[in-house]
């Protein structure tokens, strides 16, 4: 039982601690000499009174684990095998590869065919077993056993890796330098013979002009800067023209106006259509399609750019399209030659076979169209009277033995190939052998 201190003793306790704490004092030790965390709170460093005696320990809480508790020092052959192997079969030892050290059960070796204790051959030599003395730890450290000199070979890789793509990447910037360099003083020789000798702003303005790229084109998506779609005051603002709620969607974020918002009036007589009237009209899906092959071109390796030199992505356009037409109609020609069924290319529009269609829409006075123009409502989320694998009924509509199937062929499985009578008579014998 510990005793009670005075003022003064109290006192040199606490300057004490803070000195610990501070660093000016050393730590306190305990009966083993490990120092002690001065920054431990008292009520964790301090024993309980009934095992307190009077010394400055840690005992009390959790050791702290070692080294020596967790890992060894001594490394141990993991997978090696001992000595020549045996030229015949040993009684006892695995059936599979030969090796006395394990039992069958045991094998990791391939399961043959026939094993070692069958043919005598290719007997496996025999695993080096060792008794090491490891701990709870020791024997869970996957890293145990393991050789450093194998890490230095992967090192040595990586670094031979590492130089070839250093030298690799230092030859191209040279080839690009070099060329860049040849097209500058081609480009620097037309200018000075075309119009003499330029000012020192002009080559600025060249030299800027070069590195700037254009929106759009070949440009990192991490770095593409975008510019707002800015209005003119002046100008009306786009929700003004139909001050109705129920008129077109106007998007404040990015101020659009897709649709039109003046449907009513004569369109030749329009203010404002909408954005997707100028974005869609003229040649704009021409140069959109255009634009987009020069892209795909230059992703496959050609060298298209339809901003430097649009008369030659313009034809290399055409002559794809013409191309991927003549590739279409051999194909078709192919597939109908083989499988047939021409006869149903040419067949009329479903809405004439039917006389009737379900597309419901309501025309003005002046013939124009007031409703029906959006896509009418889906019946059912599932496809109605869709035939798969030469099936000429949907799965379902046969019922026999507390299964579905299909009607045409009486066959069950779903998504099978249909076999049409020759299926169900194939059914019906075989009911009667079963029977």
């Amino acid at each position: 039982m510990s005793t009670k201190l005075s003022r003064e003793e109290y006192r040199k306790q606490k300057d004490l601690e803070a000195a610990r704490k501070a660093g000016t004092a050393p730590a306190a030790r305990d009966e083993e000499g490990r120092e002690i965390n001065p920054h431990i709170p008292q009520y964790i460093s301090e024993a309980p009174w009934y095992i307190n005696d009077g010394h400055a320990s840690l005992k009390h809480q959790k050791a702290p684990r070692t080294d020596e508790d967790r890992f060894t020092d001594e490394w141990y052959q993991r997978g090696e095998r001992a000595g020549p192997a045996a030229t015949k079969y040993r009684k006892g030892a695995c059936e599979n590869c030969g090796a006395a050290t394990h039992k069958t059960k045991d094998c990791v070796e391939r399961p043959r065919k026939k094993g070692a204790k069958w043919t005598g051959k290719n007997i496996k030599e025999d695993e080096i077993i060792q008794k090491v003395e490891m701990s709870f730890d020791a024997k869970r450290d996957r890293w145990n056993g393991y050789d450093t000199a194998e890490h230095k070979k992967i090192y040595e890789e990586y670094e031979q890796v590492e130089e070839a793509r250093r030298k690799l990447k230092e030859s191209e910037l040279d080839k690009q330098d070099a060329k860049a360099a040849a097209a500058m003083a081609e480009r620097m020789e037309n200018n000075a013979n075309e119009f003499g000798d330029s000012d020192d702003d002009d080559d600025d303005e060249e030299k800027y002009a070069d590195k700037s790229d254009m929106p759009g084109q070949k440009v990192n998506a991490k770095t593409r800067t975008t510019i707002r779609n800015l209005r003119i005051r002046e100008d009306r603002a786009k929700y003004l023209y139909n001050l109705d709620p129920n008129s077109a969607h106007y998007d404040p974020k990015t101020r659009s106006m897709r649709e039109n918002p003046l449907k009513d009036q004569d369109p030749n007589n329009l203010i404002y259509a909408g954005d997707n009237f100028q974005r869609y009209s003229g040649s704009i899906t021409d140069m959109a399609n255009v634009q987009l092959f020069a892209w795909q071109a230059a992703e496959k390796g050609s060298d298209i750019h339809l901003q430097a030199n649009p008369t030659q992505a313009e034809m290399l356009h055409k002559k794809f399209k013409e191309k991927k037409a003549e590739q279409q109609d051999e194909s078709k020609v192919s597939i109908l030659a083989k499988y047939g069924g021409e006869e149903h290319l040419d067949a009329p529009a479903r809405e004439l076979l039917l006389a009737q269609t379900e597309n419901y829409v309501e025309y003005s006075r002046s013939g124009r169209v007031l409703k029906g123009l959006e896509p009418a409502k889906v019946k059912s989320k599932y496809q109605e009277d869709v035939y798969i694998n030469n099936h000429t009924t949907v799965w379902g509509s046969f019922w026999a033995d507390g299964k579905w199937g299909y009607k045409c062929c009486r066959s069950f499985i779903k998504g099978s190939y249909c076999t049409g009578k020759a299926g169900i008579e194939a059914q019906e014998a075989s009911n009667l052998l079963s029977s």
